[in-house]
């Protein structure tokens, strides 16, 4: 499985492509272009993300638990409705999506609108604020998580880090309705196609950022736990 993000950008690209062909040119070299960049999917994207898995599966070692782990999992308790993880991962990205919604609309708007975007040093801002609730928020997740005795916390925090990609892309359609005035199937297809991508590259960011910072606290907590 870890090789599917590459996997999705590499079918995402190809998928465009073959719309591009499909459509009438307006420049004779969009074609060498397009074949150029999805030459590098094939060739240079995807062949790293095969030998990243392989050198991580093999070059991983054994895993380092800060405590004893029971063998046999145990039954998980009742719990109520939205101490399910899939309550937790549906609400876990609406506060890192609200630090950076403001943010996206000047970065769409300069990649969109083709206006110039030069305040860097704030956008740099925000992504240290968003790396910031991400965590926070994910260890919250984990914590209420593990307080109702479920120990399903590795691919929860991933995901309620990853969701503030779902919110971003419902954030897109906002955007192409009312602030865009794009018509057309090459320009929809293309729009919702590139924010597709970005919305699942900004997802397992915030997804590696979000495990990396709970794994972090649960192994702190259980380094402290004393078992006879």
């Amino acid at each position: 499985m870890r090789p599917l993000p590459g996997a999705l950008g590499v079918a995402a690209a190809a998928a465009l492509w073959l719309l591009l062909l499909l459509l009438p040119r307006t420049r004779a070299d969009e074609h060498e272009h397009t074949v150029a960049v999805c030459c590098i999917c094939f060739f240079v994207i995807l062949p790293l993300n095969l030998v990243g898995t392989i050198l991580g599966r093999n070059l991983s070692g054994q895993p380092n638990f800060p405590c004893r782990v029971n063998a046999v999992p145990r039954p998980i308790p009742e719990k109520k409705w939205f101490m399910e993880p899939a309550v937790i991962v549906c609400l876990g990205g609406i506060l890192p999506f609200g630090s950076i919604f403001i943010e996206m609309y000047f970065i769409f708007t300069s990649f969109w609108a083709y206006k110039i975007y030069y305040v860097y040093g704030f956008m740099m801002l925000v992504l240290v604020i968003l790396c910031i609730v991400t965590v926070c928020v994910t260890i919250v997740c984990t914590y209420f998580l593990l307080n109702a005795e479920d120990y399903r916390w590795q691919w929860t925090s991933f995901l309620s880090a990853a969701s503030t990609a779902i919110y971003v892309y419902m954030y897109s359609f906002y955007y192409y309705f009312f602030k865009t005035k794009m018509y057309g199937l090459f320009q929809t297809s293309f729009y919702f196609g590139y924010m597709a991508v970005f919305s699942t590259a900004l997802g397992i960011m915030c997804g590696a950022i979000g495990y990396m910072g709970t794994s972090a606290f649960v192994r702190k907590i259980y380094t402290n736990v004393k078992i006879d």
